[in-house]
């Protein structure tokens, strides 16, 4: 049953791929919000991959963990860090994961023999499972982003579902289309076409937008909103202009330029319940953006960065974010340099030009490929007072770094790389021994939100203020138990532990020793929000001050 006056928005792209769907979904989620109403996007995404666990980042982008431990697109992280809100299994959806449920329901007769076919068994379970999200949320409206574009073959069954619901239910369902107006550098004019047919495209499957939000280099001039509007059949004023800004946090703002609420609500036919606006925290954390000035410079350091700027933007985009957050609300912006390890290794680098940073960030990875230069860099920043912040494997290897250099176990290591090694300080958890030997890859790591207990005094208790926190992880090894009492003895700190005390969960090394040097077994980064960055990342940007305060 459809929950009684449940509203749908249904966004769409057009023309082209990376025009900011999901952004806008977190915009518009953001503005509905702030007129009182509750809100839960979902992402779609139309490939048969049952979760992003196993899609390579620096192809696809950053794979975004939940709570609940499902690895998804990184749009997830947008709308958590936009709206404010931890979001659920029920809030992602792909093809995958659609067709497994439907063949395994076939399989046990769910269908009481019937033929199962794509049309209606694949668009029903599409549809149960965004009411499903609506329910679990207890939402007033519902953002659906399906993912992909007008024309794909892949996404055709998902805005089926959406016209199927929307013939049910006219007045609750609401089709945006996000399409991108190119300026070809030979005429230098605002071109309308590409989004004319992108609408005729979605016409030919039963489907029209009700709004045009018009991404482009530049805002849209009214001449060319009523061309789109006479073309593509809307209103003028439901044309919303999406010029390029110098940050995604400013869109919500930009779009309540063009009364995107307005024009929503009254399609709607629903009132603010809010007086007024009420986006003044917002206001005041893009205001802060846009009067920071004082720049640190932080350089991180990793094994992906030989595949274009473009990529690492999507495979570490939490990491920036969650950066950058720490550094607005400190008053200052984070210039961040990409620094690919091998480099050092092959010694096309030197180490020695990290001298010139305020602070070391290694963020995230797997596998052997540029590991002994990471390591490298960790020595630096250990020796250099460099303030560091290790996440996942960037705790590993700081162990292993402290372990041959300060232990004096030269051949110290994880046994991701070498499981021969006498010393084997980072291990694979038992259970996770036998999954690999069965090839099981797919969501089988320790995925997921866990407890741990943090250690009275540590830097990491002074920066959270509380003693048991609440973290996300995705990884498969742990710091070996075997050798913690003798790293600990040496100096190293474990001051974050799992409750029953066996796994390590942060690293860091006393302050009377190094101004910050920390790491993380879990993923600080997945929880940083705009209106509350993430404490860890608070403590790193500080000291970075600090530091370059010193300088």
């Amino acid at each position: 049953m459809k929950k009684k006056n449940h509203k749908y928005i249904f966004v769409v792209g057009g023309v082209m791929s990376g025009v900011g769907k999901g952004i806008a979904c977190s915009s518009i989620g953001k503005i509905l919000q702030s007129k009182g109403f509750k809100v839960n996007p979902i992402k779609v995404d139309p490939y048969l991959n049952v979760d992003a666990g196993n899609m390579n980042p620096t192809e696809h982008g950053e794979v975004f963990v939940l709570d609940s431990g499902l690895e998804t697109d990184q749009d997830l992280g947008n709308y958590e860090r936009f709206l404010e809100m931890d979001l659920s299994s029920a809030d992602y959806m792909t093809s995958g994961m659609v067709y497994k449920h439907v063949l395994e329901k076939e399989r046990n007769l769910g269908f009481k023999g019937k033929c199962v076919e794509a049309i209606p068994h694949i668009t029903d379970e599409i549809l149960r499972r965004i009411k499903k999200a609506a329910d679990f949320h207890e939402s007033d409206i519902s953002l659906i982003e399906i993912g992909g574009t007008i024309g794909d073959y892949q996404n055709i069954l998902f805005i089926e579902a959406a016209r199927t619901l929307k013939i049910k239910y006219p007045q609750d369902v609401i089709f945006i289309m996000v399409s991108y107006l190119p300026v070809p550098g030979s005429l230098g004019e605002m071109k309308t076409r590409p989004t004319q047919n992108a609408v005729r495209q979605l016409n030919s499957y039963g489907v029209q937008p009700d709004l045009i939000i018009a991404r482009g280099v530049e805002a849209l001039d009214y001449k060319r909103k009523e061309k789109i509007a006479m073309a593509c059949a809307i209103a003028p004023e439901n044309v919303i202009s999406a010029p390029d800004i110098e940050s995604i946090y400013d869109v919500p703002l930009n779009f309540e330029k063009d009364k995107i609420s307005s024009i929503i609500l009254k399609i709607f036919h629903l009132r603010s319940k809010t007086n007024g606006n009420s986006l003044k925290d917002w206001k005041e954390f893009v205001h802060k953006r846009a009067k920071a000035q004082k720049e640190i410079q932080i350089a991180v350091v990793g094994k992906y960065f030989d595949t274009g700027d473009f990529v690492l933007s999507d495979a570490y985009v939490s990491v920036i974010e969650a950066v950058k957050f720490s550094s607005y609300w400190n008053g200052v912006r984070s210039k961040l340099t990409w620094i690919n390890s091998k480099e050092y290794e092959v010694g096309t680098r030197k180490v020695s030009e990290l001298k010139n940073y305020d602070g070391v960030i290694v963020p995230g990875g797997f596998g052997e490929s540029g590991v002994e230069g990471v390591i490298m860099s960790i020595e630096y920043t250990r020796k250099n007072k460099i303030p560091y912040l290790g996440l996942c494997y960037g705790m590993q290897l700081a162990v292993i770094e402290y372990a041959r250099n300060v232990l004096g176990w030269s051949d110290a290591n994880t046994a991701e790389i070498n499981p021969e090694s006498s010393r084997v300080v980072i291990d694979i958890m038992p259970e996770q021994k036998k999954l690999l030997e069965e090839d099981r890859y797919g969501a089988t790591m320790r995925l997921g939100a866990y407890p741990a207990i943090l250690k009275i005094g540590s830097i990491a208790f002074e920066a959270y203020k509380q003693k048991e926190i609440l973290e996300r992880h995705r990884h498969r090894y742990e710091v070996n138990p075997e050798h913690i009492e003798e790293i600990e003895n040496a100096g190293m700190v474990f001051s974050g532990v799992s409750p029953d005390g066996k796994l390590m969960e942060i690293a860091e090394l006393p302050r009377e020793i190094h101004p910050f040097f920390l790491g993380t077994q879990f993923h600080p980064e997945f929880k940083a929000r705009p209106l509350h960055p993430h404490p860890l990342f608070s403590a790193f940007v500080e000291s970075c001050i600090r530091v370059k305060g010193k300088k």
